[in-house]
């Protein structure tokens, strides 16, 4: 059953101040695949990216230029890129992990570009082989060299609110880190819940660390079903910029314990209802998580997906 023939208001006014429109950071061709066990087909990724711009997403996450060792469901990232169609008004941005990432991402092409760094000591060792201070070493050269070529950078800050190894994690610790690459020079900020742990309550703390909010962004995990309510509690801070994935995909593959992302679907439902804007048509997004789900072989994890596709 499709979102109108519920017969539900499409717009319930706001008693809090939002935003009028979200920007939603789709990730799910990246961040959604890439823990995929089987290899999920380059021509199956590609009408995925079709599918999401025809639905009204304007924001992709393509792919990773990782390596295929570490990664190898993103190890098809050139091919992936070069066999896309890139519609006008959407950007297509790629995830790079230091200047070799940088080096394949320019040669591709992409104008878009994102680096990803940890908050933590132990997350840093593992997903970075580097220490907290030392990552903003491989940092600099890579968004000095993709701004100097007109590239568009944004920043991760990944165990923002809880790392499996540390435990819970200080919004000063956090906005130390953030704040060190907006002075790099990323133009955004995403604030990763990577395990899913985080309440709404720290979400409105760590906010409250940074000076502004027009740079942020946050990218919630579902863990513990939190993800919504610290979604909005986010955008009553004054967010605009939410990170999510079609049919609620993904996890990390450096932490077991983080299970998928917030559901593209779920939060359009919950920004319809709110009237805030995302020129997100939810019908054509339900059936394009319906159809990747056929692909992979199970059913979704989003909410609405199911409630609305049956």
């Amino acid at each position: 059953m499709g979102t109108r023939e519920l017969g539900l208001p499409e717009q319930v006014p706001s008693v809090y101040s939002l935003p009028e429109r979200v920007t939603i950071w789709e990730v799910g061709p990246r961040d959604g695949l890439q823990n995929e066990k089987s290899i999920v087909p380059v021509e199956v990724k590609l009408e995925f990216l079709d599918r999401l711009a025809d639905s009204g997403l304007t924001t992709l996450e393509a792919t990773s230029f990782v390596s295929p060792k570490w990664v190898p469901q993103l190890a098809d990232a050139e091919q992936l890129l070069a066999g896309l169609d890139q519609r006008e008004g959407v950007r297509y941005p790629v995830l790079v992990p230091n200047e070799r990432g940088l080096d394949r991402a320019l040669e591709a092409g992409v104008s878009h570009i994102a680096i990803f760094a940890s908050a933590t000591e132990t997350f840093a060792k593992k997903n970075l082989n580097s220490t907290v201070d030392d990552q903003f070493a491989m940092f600099e050269p890579v968004v000095t060299r993709a701004r100097d070529a007109g590239l568009d950078v944004r920043g991760y800050v990944s165990m923002c609110f809880g790392d499996p190894w540390e435990g819970a994690v200080p919004a000063a610790q956090v906005a130390g880190v953030g704040k060190r690459l907006l002075d790099l020079g990323c133009s955004q900020l995403s604030l990763g819940d990577t395990i899913g742990v985080a309440t709404a309550g720290q979400v409105e703390t760590l906010i409250g660390e940074f000076s502004g909010v027009e740079a942020l962004a946050v990218h919630f995990h579902d863990t513990y079903g939190q993800a919504l309510a610290n979604t909005l509690a986010a955008l009553r801070c004054g967010v605009s910029t939410v990170d999510s994935s079609a049919g609620g995909l993904g996890g990390c593959p450096y932490a077991e314990s983080a299970t998928g992302n917030l559901a593209t679907e779920d939060l359009v439902w919950m920004l319809d209802g709110l009237g805030v804007e995302t020129g997100v048509d939810l019908d054509a997004l339900v059936a394009t998580s319906k159809w990747m789900a056929g692909k992979l072989g199970r059913p979704s994890p989003s909410r609405v997906v199911n409630a609305l596709a049956g």
